[in-house]
């Protein structure tokens, strides 16, 4: 009985923590249960957030359109175009060519004409355009043509080249504001003639960028389009007037001939009475051999 009564107030100590440990064990689990719940939530909210703005931009996001390279934001790229057209009036080609180039903000850069005979006509105009309007000016210039003999498009790029200019004027313009300051504090005489001399090689250096610079946005942003025409003209040679009047060429055709009839009489006439001596004294010569050779001739025969 003793042993049992020792044992028993033992007994339910260990009970007594078991439960407790049981009870910390589970709340610790529903502890973990529920931070991992918060999290799955959390995680399902940022999930849903990070999905509705992806789903939003692709809701929002239109389709991309295809640019034109014309279109490229931050690109400087100088355009040429070299059309060759065969027309059917050169002259009222060139006029409407003049007013389209006029009517997209445009002007003409050189123009020339050549005449090969009557029956071929050429040129080429060379015209400046704005490069926002390039395109629609070609096809409006295609639309003059009656055949498209050659098209051809060139672009060159020369975005890098004047970032490289834009980098190196700044350069320039830093080093050209340090010379200025040394200028102001320099007191010799030989250091203001090394100075002066510097900052005038530095401005002709800038002076060079910039005109670099200012070429390349003219050539970007105007296009040069080149247009050889050519037209082919089927002659026609008029025929006169008098030569379809049969009578009078009739008329004109018999005064001819009784001229030149009458020029023959005339100078048959001519000659005979201007040589009749001579001709008198040949007519008695060969008169006289006539009678020579007949004699001869009876007496050969008796």
């Amino acid at each position: 009985m003793k042993k049992i009564k020792n044992v028993f107030p033992i007994f339910f100590i260990v009970l007594m923590l078991g439960i407790t440990g049981c009870s910390s064990s589970s709340n610790e689990g529903a502890k973990i249960s529920k931070e991992n719940t918060a999290k799955m939530d959390s995680a399902q909210s940022s999930n849903g957030e990070k999905s509705s703005i992806y789903s939003g931009e692709t809701d929002n996001a239109s389709v991309p359109k295809e640019k034109s390279i014309l279109e490229v934001p931050n690109k400087m790229v100088i355009y040429q175009a070299d059309l060759q057209l065969r027309v059917k009036k050169f002259e009222q080609t060139v006029k409407n060519l003049e007013e389209k180039a006029e009517t997209y903000g445009g002007y003409i850069a050189s123009s020339n004409v050549t005449r090969e005979g009557k029956e071929q006509v050429s040129g080429s105009i060379t015209i400046r355009i704005p490069q926002k309007n390039f395109q629609a000016f070609l096809h409006d210039a295609e639309g003059q043509a009656a055949e498209v003999l050659q098209r051809n498009i060139t672009g060159q790029d020369v975005t890098e080249e004047y970032v490289d200019l834009e980098s190196r004027l700044k350069s320039k313009r830093v080093v050209e504001e340090r010379l200025l300051s040394f200028m102001k504090t320099a007191t010799k005489t030989e250091d203001l003639l090394k100075i002066s001399a510097d900052l005038a090689a530095v401005q002709e250096e800038i002076e060079t960028i910039e005109g670099k610079m200012k070429f390349l946005e003219n050539q970007t942003s105007f296009s040069t389009v080149t247009i050889t025409l050519y037209e082919n003209k089927v002659i026609v040679p008029n025929i006169e007037r008098d030569k379809l009047n049969t009578w009078e060429k009739t008329k004109k055709q018999f005064m001819k001939s009784t001229n030149m009839l009458l020029s023959l009489v005339s100078g048959l006439v001519v000659f005979i009475i201007g040589n009749l001596p001579i001709l008198v004294i040949l007519a008695i010569i060969g008169f006289a051999v006539f009678l020579f050779y007949r004699k001869r001739k009876n007496r050969n025969g008796v």
